[in-house]
């Protein structure tokens, strides 16, 4: 039941999908457990429950009815019409739809690193699902689970606006919108106009003087994902171990899927430069201001520091630092920088969990060779949320890059591939 390199290769469209993108074809799927095919599925609707207390701990704290500190910080360096409208009494019931966490497969489980509700590889796992599940593969999330979540977003039809900044993924779009039928179209973000017509986002609000058209539609109610760029902040993967909040989120959410939050998401900080009081220090760090975690060891700095959002270093690791794979020097000043943008460009702290290494069988790209790879995988789970509120999973991408590697992303040496469920 294996593809050959001749298979895939024949089958690829001649778009390539993703634009000076290349990836290492697998004549095999990448196999999950039982268990940790069973919190995958799950996971989605745990994460639209945390996306739904986030937002409502942003309204709340923008109204002052809990602490203002929580919205100030989520709207750092972004314009006023921005902050209004993600206020707007328009949009407050109106959430993500679309939701593509990133897993890293840890020994005991999973560690997630970012929830993205713009994600790419749509297009690339629906071909990947197709291609494997016409081999006889049972995939997992089923071979058009991608495209029927996506016509749940928009039953009637609609465009794609896609931006310029993310034309790289263009091709795998506009594959997609053939996939998904007549009714479906891919449009320029940046020439698009505001109209009555259900669409999907395909780029950033941080791009938005380039896109005219942009505060129009920000004011729509039918625009997915909408104008809700303090939802894409990956601040809350820290808001959400912050001392001081621990009773608002045993509010906001119930207590067993903040419990199944927590023990995805690893513990984070906030890189607030404020100086503490002379008796406390930084939770679990046990030190008392940021200088002293750039001072710290190799061995102490198993972290990792990202920029939070609003940026075009918030995607595709751009702006990744991990801890024990710096020169100490470089460490500290990517700390103090950290710091220092705070008040405009907020950066966040994780603790780093290293992936699982597992082996995964791949075509040598030069001989046409099948060689084993030892590596550690990234999970890209994709889950719609369709008009009844109903969350579920579409298909999941695998990533599996060499165990060398500490981040996980698409390379030219990564192995991309769907998953399917041991039997």
């Amino acid at each position: 039941m294996s593809l050959t390199e001749s298979d895939i290769k024949a089958a690829l469209p001649d778009s390539g999908l993703r634009e000076g993108a290349e990836w290492l074809f697998s004549p095999r799927p990448f196999v999950l457990s039982k268990k940790e095919a069973r919190k995958v599925a799950s996971l989605g609707h745990v994460l639209a429950n945390f996306q739904r207390a986030s937002d409502v701990i942003y309204q709340r704290s923008a109204m002052g009815r809990v602490p203002r500190w929580i919205s100030e910080v989520l709207d750092a360096g972004k314009p006023q019409w921005i902050v209004e409208q993600q206020r707007d009494a328009s949009l407050r019931d109106v959430q993500p739809r679309v939701i593509r966490p990133d897993l890293i497969l840890t020994e005991d489980g999973f560690a997630l690193t970012e929830l993205d509700s713009v994600p790419g590889g749509m297009g690339i796992t629906t071909w990947l699902s197709q291609l494997y599940a016409d081999a006889g593969y049972e995939v997992f999330g089923g071979r058009d689970g991608v495209l029927d979540g996506f016509k749940s977003l928009m039953p009637e039809g609609g465009r794609i606006l896609h931006s310029e900044e993310s034309a790289d993924y263009r091709p795998e779009m506009e594959w997609l919108a053939r996939q998904l039928g007549d009714g479906y179209r891919v449009e320029s973000a940046e020439s698009a106009q505001a109209t009555e017509d259900a669409s999907y986002r395909f780029f950033e609000w941080f791009d938005w003087e380039n896109i005219p058209a942009a505060k129009a539609l920000a004011q729509q109610g039918h625009l997915t994902s909408p104008c809700k760029p303090h939802l894409e902040e990956k601040l809350w993967l820290a808001l959400l171990w912050t001392p001081a909040l621990r009773g608002l989120w045993q509010e906001s959410m119930r207590a067993k899927h903040l419990e199944r939050v927590r023990e995805v998401v690893p513990f984070g900080w906030m890189m607030d430069p404020q100086e503490l009081p002379p008796h406390a220090a930084l939770p679990r760090l046990g030190v008392h201001s940021w200088k002293e975690v750039g001072q710290m060891s190799q061995k102490e700095r198993r972290l990792v520091v990202k920029v939070s959002g609003f940026s075009e270093l918030a995607w595709g690791s751009k702006s990744v630092k991990i801890g024990h794979d710096m020169p100490r020097q470089e460490w500290a000043e990517a700390i103090e920088d950290a710091t220092y943008a705070f008040d405009h460009q907020p950066w966040v702290m994780q603790e780093y969990h290293a992936g699982r290494v597992v082996e995964h069988p791949y075509f040598d790209p030069d001989t046409g060779e099948e060689k084993l790879m030892l590596g550690r995988v990234r999970l890209c789970p994709y889950y719609f949320t369709n008009d009844a509120g109903e969350t579920q999973l579409g298909g999941t991408l695998a990533t599996i890059v060499p165990a060398d590697k500490k981040k996980i992303h698409g390379m030219k040496d990564g192995i991309l591939v769907p998953c399917v469920v041991e039997e």
